[in-house]
């Protein structure tokens, strides 16, 4: 997972000038579980057939000229370690910043499906 990667090849994308934002998020294992149990670690899978499609559409929204993704799949993480990296390149905050809660919330809902290894 490359996140300056990511961000240089949206900075190639043809429509990039259109963009006026790049909205990053920058997922990590924390160090608990939301019921509070401590964590050590955990393991994530991925529907890459689900996670194309929600890309595809949330592409086709106002003002949004690409976005990327990377998802440490499928390997142990620890506290800590990054666990995924989501970029949104668009025409104005209103349009990125909404783009990047959706996508991000559909992709935790309905694309991930996550492993806790508790202590």
């Amino acid at each position: 997972m490359d996140l300056a990667g990511m961000i240089a090849d949206i900075r190639r994308h043809p429509d990039f000038p259109k963009a006026g934002m790049l909205l990053c998020h920058n997922g990590v294992v924390r160090g608990h579980a939301r019921d509070g149990r401590k964590v050590r670690g955990l393991r994530v899978a991925v529907d890459h057939g689900r996670l194309a499609r929600i890309l595809a559409e949330q592409k086709k929204r106002s003002g949004i000229v690409d976005i990327r993704v990377a998802i440490a799949e499928d390997r142990d993480l620890a506290v800590g370690d990054d666990v995924m990296f989501l970029v949104v390149a668009g025409d104005i905050r209103e349009n990125v910043i909404a783009v990047l809660t959706d996508t991000l919330n559909l992709i935790k809902t309905t694309v991930t499906e996550k492993t806790e290894y508790f202590l």
